[in-house]
């Protein structure tokens, strides 16, 4: 760690469960982020500030005027502009020693098995249930902690999605793909601005403390926070030895 390293990154530091074995973690991280809009602004800048080596930004949409009342990486100058691309300069700017790689496209199954196999902590920051089931799935094959974030009107959820652990449950087993879930969206139901920065900047909180081992991370739980009221609650959440996606094969059939 260089000099300027040590002097940035200093408040990490000076904590117990990160000082510079962590931080050291942080610089070499690889960080797969789906999802350049409202979770996905809080949880880049965190990342980038933080240090994390290597941040991919996955989103198609170009930012838009109606995303600046929450979408905080973004600015009037870079409206029109692609997503990933704003991204990627707000990063530069807090601090130009992270590498950004801005993919703008969307996140479908082949491109994801290709991200995903090289990231070591992934965030799904995205707003449909088919993209979610499809980084799940990602997730799984390749054995990786999946932080997955949610928020709409007052409403916010979290969890962590650990494939490593054999006791963690996926996305599947919480809400399973063959369940059919209306889809709400900022543009149709609205969202309170500061919702998407809570439940971002905790992802990001997620990931620093999978990529350290500080702390302990919010596998097998389900965080949910009214926004309105300001109240959390907390559900435990396990593993389905059905589940289509991480459960148990079926036994082959016996040989006659």
């Amino acid at each position: 760690m260089t000099d300027d390293e040590l002097l940035r990154y200093s408040r990490h530091i000076l904590l117990n469960e990160v000082g510079i074995e962590g931080q050291e973690r942080i610089l070499a991280a690889k960080a797969l982020i789906i999802g350049a809009g409202g979770l996905g602004s809080p949880v880049a800048l965190y990342l980038g500030s933080a240090g994390v080596g290597h941040i991919t930004v996955v989103d198609h949409d170009t930012v838009d005027m109606t995303n600046l009342q929450r979408q905080v990486a973004h600015t009037v100058d870079r409206v029109g502009s692609p997503k990933v691309q704003s991204i990627q300069t707000a990063i530069a700017q807090i601090n130009p020693g992270v590498h950004v790689t801005a993919v703008q496209q969307r996140a479908d199954a082949a491109l994801l098995n290709h991200l995903v196999a090289q990231a070591d902590v992934v965030l799904d920051c995205c707003d449909n249930f088919a993209t979610r089931h499809a980084i799940n799935a990602a997730c799984v094959a390749h054995q990786k902690p999946l932080v997955s974030g949610a928020a709409i009107r007052f409403d916010g959820q979290l969890s962590v999605y650990d494939a490593r652990n054999d006791q963690s449950p996926c996305y599947a087993c919480v809400f399973p793909p063959e369940t059919t879930f209306e889809e709400t969206r900022c543009a149709t139901m609205g969202v309170f601005a500061p919702l998407v920065g809570i439940i971002g900047t905790m992802q990001a909180a997620e990931a620093l403390k999978l990529i350290t081992s500080a702390g302990r991370p919010l596998t097998g739980r389900l965080l949910m926070l009214d926004g309105r009221a300001m109240e959390f609650t907390e559900l435990r959440i396990s593993r389905h030895a059905a589940c289509p996606v991480c459960g148990s094969p079926a036994p082959a059939p016996a040989q006659a």
